[in-house]
Order: C-alpha cells, then structure tokens, then sequence
C-alpha cells in the first residue's frame, strides 16, 4: 500500500506515544483516523490537535481487553467512514520483575491488552477487511501489529511482557500465512521497537480496577521497573520514528519491520542457540550492566 491519502485508519492505544505519532502521520498523509485508547483525556488531546489541523478524526474510548469495546469500535469505523484500509493493533503496557513474582492481575492486564487486544482487533476488523476486498476490485488492506524485540528476545526479568509480545509475533505470522492462503488483497505486519521514549513504564496510571495490583512491588519488580524507565528514557529513536518507520515498512509491503536494525545480532544468537540446543542466549550481552543491576536486586530471591 502506498497511497494513503482518503483512506481510513484504525489506531488503537492512539492517546500516546507511537499511537500518538501514528496518527499523526497518517494525517499528514490525508488518511481519516479512527483513534482509540483507555485514556479519555489524551486521546481527546490527540484527537482535537488533529482536527484542528483539519483532520477527518472519529475518537473513542475504548479498553481494547474487552470484545465488546472492539466491535463497538468497528461498528463506529464502519458507520461514519464505510470501510477500514489500515489497523495499527498497537495498544500496549508493561511490566517487570521475576516471573514467578507477577499476580495474576498483573498477567491478566498485559495479556489482556497486549495480546487480547490484538486478538479482538484480528478477529473483528479482518473479516470486514476481508468483505471490502471483495466488493471492490481496487481495494487494498493492511493489519500493522505492535510487538516488541521482547516478542524476538527473552530478557530477565521481563517475562510477562515477553510472553504477550511472543504471541503477538506468533499471531501476526499465522495472521500473514492465512491471509496468504485464501489469496487475499490484505497484508499484514508485526512492529518490533527496541526502547523508545514513550510512557509504556508508567501504563499502570491507566490500569483498571479489575486488575489492579497493590501490593507493594517486590525487588526485582523495583530494579526492574527502573531499569525499564531508564532505557526507555534513553532511547535515540523517538516514536515518531518509529511511526515512520513502521509507514515505509506499510508502503514496502515488509512483514517485519524493525525500528532498531542493531539489535538484530541478539536475535540471530537466540535462533542459533534454539537450532543447536544449546543454553539461552543473553538478550543483555551487549548491555552486560543490565544484567548485573538486575542479579544485584534480586540476590536471595531464589532461595
């Protein structure tokens, strides 16, 4: 896909960060926008700044754990601008610490929108996708998922995050092998930034209180949460490169679209220890003071 302007987009997790900047530029490319996101209030910010640069913008809040909210959602894209050519499934939070450590709130909330919320835009915005390609010989579709290198990786003291990120890989790829297999005129692609300077680290602000967790944070939980807010805060590719990126990646018709090239190395180690059976790699081998902060935190946990 390469021609953008008239088209409609569906962003989710649309109030922040690479949300954020995804609408942005693909206003700036004349697409029209249905945004999402859990956060009334920056998703109104977003949504009145692009319309007041004369944006064709259809807002609404949505907590993409629900199928309900999702349908909704496409019911609304559907009524207002009869159709749907690009969906950026890209609402995500995190979390940190030993794995052994998070609740079941905390599971229930990172695979609830990380990975449900992938499934419930799949699931919904695919088969209207699907109908439009058959009514219209010119039609042209495109489903953007959001993961992460920790969907490529596994770093300590990161295993929810990594586990709803692996699956949004896996889903993305079967999502790729099955469009492929009815020979549709809809693709697909899976986004796997490294650390960008968004406010994922601080998600929590937005979590519900079905899922919410109070209880005072372990200290691997503690390191972790700090070492997540530090290299996200480090970052040199901002969101907004990412969502360019990620719209070269759309135009290019690319599966995988990388945002962060150099950490690549980390993934061929990883496929070389799975192929030869051996041991892990170290998703921190090139950030050894990841590691050690981490092993520091956490000496007499295990036992």
């Amino acid at each position: 896909m390469d021609d953008f302007a008239g088209r409609v987009a569906v962003i989710t997790g649309a109030g922040s960060g690479i949300g954020r900047e995804l609408a942005g530029e693909a206003a700036r490319l004349g697409m029209k926008l249905v945004l999402a996101d859990i956060d009334a209030q920056a998703l109104g910010q977003v949504s009145s700044a692009l319309q007041a640069a004369g944006g064709d913008v259809l807002a609404m809040v949505c907590d993409v754990r629900k199928a309900a909210h999702v349908e909704e959602l496409a019911d609304a894209a559907m009524i207002r601008f009869h159709g749907v050519h690009l969906l950026f499934n890209n609402a995500g939070v995190g979390a940190a610490g030993l794995i052994w450590e998070a609740s079941d709130a905390d599971w229930e909330w990172v695979l609830g929108v990380n990975l449900w919320g992938v499934i419930h835009g799949v699931r919904v915005f695919t088969p209207l996708m699907l109908e439009a390609a058959r009514r219209d010989p010119g039609y042209e579709g495109h489903i953007v998922n959001t993961a992460s290198m920790a969907g490529l990786l596994a770093p300590p003291a990161m295993g929810v995050y990594n586990a709803s990120k692996h699956a949004v890989v896996a889903l993305s790829e079967s999502l790729y092998h099955d469009l492929r297999l009815v020979d549709a005129r809809v693709k697909a692609s899976v986004v796997c930034p490294y650390f960008v300077p968004t406010g994922i680290a601080h998600a929590d602000a937005h979590r519900p209180a079905e899922v919410r967790h109070d209880a005072a944070p372990t200290p691997s939980q503690q390191a972790a949460q700090s070492l997540l807010e530090q290299a996200v805060a480090s970052g040199r590719l901002t969101a907004a490169d990412v969502a360019r990126i990620t719209f070269d990646g759309v135009r290019r018709g690319d599966f995988y679209i990388h945002t962060h090239p150099q950490a690549l190395q980390a993934v061929a180690d990883r496929m070389d220890a799975i192929v030869h059976g051996k041991l892990p790699a170290d998703a921190y081998a090139a950030t050894p003071q990841f590691t050690a902060t981490l092993r520091a935190a956490v000496q007499g946990s295990g036992k």
